[in-house]
């Protein structure tokens, strides 16, 4: 989850789409993406109280602005292209962004290894730089209550994030058998990680270091994306 760094967004436009960022198209191809699972949203900057979320059933490589869905509070479908969205996506999201008003976006993945570590149910280690990024800023959600289609465990959700929470792991969204390697671990000190995250994970870091998978997606569309200005 994250607050917009700038007024002005590198953008990409889908023929006939309008514009919208190239990050869903990236989320793809990284295989952040499985069946109707795995949602993204953006608060709506004219309405704060209402958010833009992808449709049930479009994969995120394939997302285009015409296919977002705005919905309110009450999970109302109020414009943009008026399809069905995934329930639980609309639960966690609007739980987030009634909590939060500082985050302006946030995206749900099922990526193959997030749901691996979720089922040992503990943060990240700092054990690298960058896991660094996300020091003092990762919380666990431990009380895994299958689908999220319940008002009170969409707000549990949110409460655990509390104020300055960036990123979560959803314990046991998967069941996976593994194998300890007896191998020690070295963490990183905490004034190493702490330095290293003021660096690495500010907004204009983390905007710059975007820009080469942002021009990849562009350059492998074969002119399908464009880039322009918002």
């Amino acid at each position: 989850m994250f607050s917009p760094a700038y007024p002005r967004l590198t953008i990409c436009t889908r023929s006939g789409s309008g514009n919208w960022n190239t990050w869903p198209a990236l989320l793809g191809s990284l295989l952040y993406t499985e069946g109707t699972s795995g949602h993204i949203s953006v608060r709506d900057p004219v309405d704060p109280d209402t958010f833009w979320i992808n449709p049930l059933g479009k994969h995120f490589g394939m997302l285009k602005a015409s296919d977002m869905v705005q919905v309110n509070e009450q999970g109302q479908v109020i414009g943009g292209n008026k399809t069905a969205v995934n329930a639980a996506g609309f639960m966690i999201h609007s739980a987030i962004h009634r909590a939060r008003p500082d985050i302006h976006a946030a995206c749900h993945t099922h990526s193959p290894f997030g749901k691996a570590w979720s089922t040992f149910g503990k943060p990240l280690d700092i054990i690298s730089q960058d896991t660094c990024n996300f020091w003092g800023t990762q919380v666990v959600y431990e009380m895994f209550g299958g689908v999220v289609l319940e008002q009170d465990e969409s707000e549990k959700i949110a409460q655990a994030l509390g104020d300055k929470g960036r990123i979560a792991t959803l314990q046991n969204h998967v069941q996976l058998l593994v194998e300890a390697t007896g191998l020690e671990k070295r963490l990183i000190g905490e004034k190493e990680a702490e330095f290293t995250a003021k660096v690495n994970a500010d907004p204009e870091t983390l905007y710059t270091e975007f820009q080469p998978d942002f021009e990849y997606e562009i350059w492998k569309s074969n002119g399908e994306l464009t880039k322009g200005e918002y």
